[in-house]
């Protein structure tokens, strides 16, 4: 009876993972990923602005409850709806808005994480992994910027990462709001262009958009953010030493 119920705990605890794995598979068998790309929104620029300028509130509270919803279920299309934030809105707003929609999101996912098959895997995978959650927990909030801020981890991976470490979700979310700020602009100033690309006709590509120098910003700041661990380890195995 006791491993019965023991059972069914562990199954309710997976509810929410096979609801987001659920909401994956309609999307993908609707050909919802195909339809969010940048040709639609070019084909539907028009009609869309016409949208934001009649019905403002309502564009605001659908972009960012259509965002942090595919955020949530981890939706490959967050590239391209953060231009759209920026292309409907102007880069400011759409940055606001963006950030709180991505964050919404993305602390979603962590606690999904963390109470349907965080503490499982972590049990499994702390003999290995013990060294790692120490030193991670020695500096928290630089390791977590640092993770946001690199353009190089895909976000679905770092949204998932801190649940299986034990991250208090008070750290997670502050961490996620201010880390993804720099580029969230990115892509908003980015998005708040192409209005001219569309009426020049100019062709445009996301990749030519995101140049080098802006990447190497961003891994810079990144690495900022690392350096107050880098000082602490030096200085402590100073002491050691001494």
């Amino acid at each position: 009876m006791v491993q019965q119920s023991t059972t069914v705990r562990r199954l309710r605890r997976l509810i929410p993972v096979l609801v987001v794995v659920a909401l994956l598979i309609v999307l993908f068998a609707s050909g919802l990923h195909r339809e969010i790309s940048f040709e639609t929104l070019k084909a539907h620029h028009a009609e869309l602005s016409a949208f934001v300028e009649g019905n403002l509130v309502l564009a605001v509270v659908v972009y960012v409850l259509a965002y942090a919803f595919l955020t949530g279920i981890s939706f490959p299309a967050a590239s391209l709806v953060t231009l759209l934030g920026g292309f409907l809105f102007g880069w400011v707003l759409g940055t606001v808005l963006t950030v709180v929609a991505a964050t919404a999101g993305a602390t979603a996912v962590f606690l999904v994480a963390r109470t349907s098959i965080g503490e499982a895997l972590w049990e499994r995978v702390k003999p290995f992994a013990g060294r790692m959650e120490e030193g991670f927990r020695d500096g928290e909030f630089n390791y977590l910027l640092f993770l946001r801020l690199l353009p190089v981890f895909p976000f679905w991976v770092v949204n998932l990462l801190p649940a299986f470490l034990g991250v208090k979700t008070r750290m997670y979310v502050m961490t996620t709001f201010i880390g993804i700020i720099p580029g969230t602009t990115v892509y908003n100033v980015i998005g708040d262009g192409l209005s001219e690309v569309f009426e020049t006709g100019a062709e445009f590509s996301l990749e030519n958009a995101v140049s080098t120098e802006i990447v190497v910003g961003l891994a810079g700041l990144a690495v900022i953010a690392l350096l107050p661990v880098v000082v602490r380890k030096i200085r402590a195995r100073r002491q050691d030493s001494g």
